[in-house]
Order: structure tokens, then sequence, then C-alpha cells
């Protein structure tokens, strides 16, 4: 038997998981605090890979003369229990480079909305 699982409840298992190790290694008190300064500092990671759908919206013209192209890609998902949409630079890997912009949104259908409408 095979067990299907939304995008949306598995990250929710992730964060869930990244408390109680966090717990465990440290403290109760500071696993939630922790797994928030986790998330902070690896926002780009965290929002590609809770992505539920994904629009791209064209290459990014940035500054600076490095090589590297990246594009432009809408997003939205949902993550730690919140919808979101975010705009992210993603490299030809497919890999996120960084967030442009991130949004948290109400209901599935607004973060699907909000990524329709992104420019």
């Amino acid at each position: 038997m095979d067990m299907v699982q939304s995008i949306g409840t598995a990250s929710d298992h992730i964060m869930a998981a990244l408390v109680a190790g966090l717990e465990i290694e440290f403290d109760r008190s500071a696993g939630k605090a922790l797994a928030e300064r986790f998330l902070e500092a690896e926002e780009s990671d965290f929002l590609w890979d809770a992505r539920a759908g994904e629009r791209w919206l064209g290459a990014y013209e940035g500054f600076g003369s490095d090589d590297e192209e990246l594009d432009r890609i809408a997003i939205w998902g949902r993550l730690d229990g919140c919808w979101f949409m975010a705009i992210m630079l993603v490299d030809g890997e497919g890999m996120p480079q960084g967030t442009i912009a991130h949004r948290v949104c109400g209901s599935r259908k607004s973060a699907q909305h909000a990524m329709a409408e992104a420019r």
C-alpha cells in the first residue's frame, strides 16, 4: 500500500521533526526558537523545498558582472502551517539562490492567486 502526502503536510512534519531534534539536543525551551532561526537563515531552501507549484517569470537581470544566469520563479506552498507565495532566484541546476519576495497568505487559494499575479 502506498501512502501519499501533500507537500504542505510533509513540510509541517519536517518542521516538527526539526523542533523535536533541537529539543533533544539542547532543551525543550530552546527547540522552537532555534528552529525559527534555522528557518530564517535558510529561508530560500525551506521555501523552495515546500513549494507545491511554480511559475517561471523570466531571467533575472541583477546587478554585477558574474557569469551566473538566474531565473525568477514564483512559487506557492505551505511551510510550518502557513500558506505562502514567494519569488525566488533559481540557478540553472534548479537550486534556489535567494528570495526576492515572500508573503504569507491566508489560504491555499490566495497563495495560488498571488503566484498567478506575480510579475
